[in-house]
């Protein structure tokens, strides 16, 4: 037996034997990617015998295609076989890491489709999000995944960036607690976690991966802070660096960013990868080497690990040459991936059961969650007596909107392949919506153009919209996209961002057309941002924000609709009243004028934090306990409707006088508290010295004296109880 594969050794100690008999090339092989799109594909046999020294890499990228379906024992089947050749053509019998995505359901087999990112943000439920992670880890690992390139924790400043539906919103605090609890379900099954883009990969209006100008002071109080706690808290084990520059260097090799704060400042001991062509960005796009071997030498030296998603042996073996990788930074690259496969017992379990692999994905218990989770992620914005529908009184119901009959997962590459997702047991709104009333109601889903004719005869209406979000589909309005039937399908072709005017269709005026023609009707927004309503918002007794649901959203919204399910969510990022006021979010820093415009009063549409139920809640009783560095506060809440429910209660704070200039409200805290009708519960929620801690001039990050206001309420915009306390020698005092 190598003396590599003693188990009683630790993983570093291990990686570091096997490192000792690696030769230069097998080094050079530990450290590059490659990518196949789809086990599924009909060459794909041929594309993976002809790929020479695909064999030796770290990691493989496969996709899901539903043009010819693969079950999960397939998807197992074959990565137990990719793994297999790979240790065969290695010098030291060295399994590769098998990688992909898993936003929002890990991407392979068909697997569970959970909402996205967005729609789990507005839950405020940190253990569904925790449960929802550890059935990604075991469905990932149930088919011989051991890396997925997520949570997505880039805080949302700015809703015009296509990819706002990936991440958890604008708070940090909510990015860091969600980002936390999907890399605990994932690590602990034995799936590496790889939080991304490292770091504030979007730049002023929304345009994804621009060079960042975010000073140092704003990149640690918002943009840095998910990722230290993914890493302290989550146990993630690797990050993805992102294409943008930051401080004049790209972050794919940015030393103060790789080296001086994720390994010397928090202590990080995984391994980087980049992000697709990040490194070959470095080159051809910010022109900071001569070539890209260059480019890739300077990438290994900052502190990158691993280059995504091609091979790249060659440019290891040139920069080496040309005297722009070093062995010292090779050896240390390699010797971070060796020891993450021998920590994640790669090394000596590098198979899975592939036969048990269908009895794990997408099983009973997994979809139930996916339920939950949908039901808790729908956002009522609107009603004005309208809902719940009562379906007794409904007789005809009218359906309008493509998204009707499109399963509600969203469209993107991440999770399990958007729009492509499909199962035989998963239904689209309308297909639940005539089930739910078979032999009581009919159901007509119409075209836009029947709005007229069909609407006045329905005792209610209903209008899924359609917008396509995703990444290279930043915004440059934010209102409902025209659309447009596409010329050889029923499908409708939607244009977003980069706009044509000159469509046949438009959402805003079909919406405005049933609105005219029946009182009783619902907007259900199927969305990944937030949207421009005011061409109809007037005009709407009912809005509901149902994101991007999941594979079990179908029957969450019927739900939600009907009162069988009482709307608990609430918005993770601001709605602004158009396109004018962006960025706009809710913990913005004080202004000598003001946020207004002369023709706005720079209010938002709908405030972080926000969302109604059908019952009413009274926060009460409340009385807060300073007790050395923490702070707790007692309160009741009561249900005083007719409905059972779920509130999201918010603890707020403002600094009052500190050190440097503070938010005017930053999220501190927030429990879901669940009250039947009429009843009254005691609740309790507890501060630690975090809370009080803020970066001062000095940029040091602790709790500085000073006095604060807390402010508790259930929304940004609806707070119903202050107090203040005072920090004084690294105690909270009541003021």
């Amino acid at each position: 037996m190598k003396a590599y594969m003693d188990k009683s050794l630790s993983p570093e100690k291990r990686a570091e034997l096997l490192l000792a008999e690696m030769s230069l090339d097998e080094k050079m092989w530990q450290i590059s990617g490659e990518m196949i799109f789809g086990v599924d594909e009909p060459d794909y046999e041929e594309k993976r015998e002809n790929r020479h020294g695909h064999y030796r890499n770290p990691g493989h990228f496969m996709h899901y295609k539903r043009e010819v379906p693969a079950t999960p024992r397939e998807v197992a089947e074959r990565i137990n076989r990719d793994v297999k050749l790979t240790m065969e053509a290695s010098e030291n019998a060295i399994p590769p890491i098998q990688n992909g995505e898993a936003l929002h359901g890990a991407q392979w087999g068909m697997a569970t489709c959970f909402p996205q990112p967005i729609s789990m943000a507005s839950t405020f439920d940190d253990e569904l999000m925790a449960k929802v992670g550890d059935i990604v880890g075991k469905e990932c690992i149930a088919v011989g995944v051991r890396q997925v390139f997520a949570p997505v924790i880039n805080v949302t400043r700015d809703c015009r960036w296509g990819r706002t539906m990936e991440t958890y919103g604008e708070d940090a605090m909510v990015n860091a607690n969600m980002g936390v609890a999907m890399c605990r379900g994932l690590e602990k099954n034995g799936v590496i976690a790889t939080p991304k883009h490292y770091v504030d990969n979007y730049a002023a209006g929304g345009r994804d991966s621009n060079y960042s100008d975010t000073s140092e002071r704003t990149l640690r109080e918002v943009f840095l802070k998910p990722f230290e706690k993914c890493f302290k808290e989550g146990g993630a084990h690797s990050v993805m660096a992102s294409y943008n520059a930051w401080d004049g260097m790209p972050c794919s090799c940015n030393r103060r960013l790789l080296d001086d704060i994720l390994r010397k400042e928090w202590g990080f001991d995984g391994f980087v990868v980049s992000d697709y062509g990040g490194v070959g960005g470095s080159w051809g796009a910010h022109r900071v080497a001569a070539t890209e071997s260059m480019a890739h030498g300077k990438c290994i030296e900052a502190g990158l690990d691993i280059n995504l998603p091609n091979i790249s042996y060659h440019l290891s073996k040139k920069a080496y040459e040309d005297g722009h990788l070093s062995e010292e930074a090779l050896n240390k690259a390699v010797l971070r991936v060796l020891k993450m496969k021998f920590a994640i017992g790669l090394m000596d379990d590098p198979f899975v059961d592939a036969e048990k692999a269908n009895e794990i994905v997408r099983c009973a218990e997994h979809k139930q969650v996916a339920l939950d989770a949908a039901r808790e992620s729908i956002i009522l914005l609107k009603n004005e007596g309208v809902l719940p529908l009562d379906k007794a009184k409904i007789k005809k119901l009218g359906v309008f909107g493509s998204s009707a009959d499109i399963f509600p997962v969203g469209q993107n590459y991440s999770g399990p392949y958007g729009r492509d997702w499909e199962a035989d047991d998963a239904v689209t709104p309308i297909e639940y919506l005539k089930k739910y009333l078979e032999g009581t109601a009919e159901v007509i889903y119409a075209s836009e153009a029947e709005i007229e004719t069909v609407a006045p005869q329905c005792d209610a209406c209903l209008y899924f919209t359609t917008v396509v979000e995703g990444e290279g589909l930043d915004r440059c309005n934010i209102k409902l996209p025209k659309m447009a039937k596409a010329a050889q399908e029923d499908e409708a072709a939607m244009i977003v961002g980069k706009i044509e005017f000159d469509l046949k269709e438009d959402q805003e005026a079909a919406i405005s057309k049933m609105l005219a023609a029946n009182e009783n009707s619902v907007v259900m927004l199927l969305n990944g941002a937030p949207i421009d309503m005011s061409a109809w918002m007037d005009g709407a007794k009912a809005i509901v924000e149902a994101w991007y649901p999941g594979e079990q959203g179908s029957q969450a919204m019927c739900e939600i609709i009907f009162g069988e399910c009482n709307p608990s969510a609430k918005l993770p990022i601001t709605f602004p009243r158009s396109v004018g006021q962006l960025p706009l979010f809710y913990d913005f820093k004080p202004s000598g004028r003001g946020y207004a415009y002369n023709d706005n009063d720079g209010t938002p549409l709908y405030a972080f934090g926000y969302g109604l139920s059908y019952t009413n809640f009274e926060i009460g009783n409340v009385a807060a306990k300073a007790e050395g560095t923490d702070l707790t506060i007692d309160f009741t809440l009561t249900n005083t409707g007719n409905f059972d429910g779920t509130e999201v209660v918010q603890v707020y704070f403002r600094g009052m006088n500190c050190d440097v200039v503070m938010p005017i409200k930053s999220l501190k805290a927030y429990k879901r508290v669940s009250a039947a009708k009429g009843e009254t519960v005691s609740a309790q929620i507890k501060l630690d010295k975090e809370a009080f801690c803020y970066w001062n001039l000095d940029m040091k990050f602790d709790m500085h004296d000073g006095d604060y206001k807390v402010m508790i309420g259930n929304a940004s915009d609806n707070i119903v109880h202050t107090f203040e306390v005072k920090v004084r020698g690294g105690k909270v005092e009541m003021a």
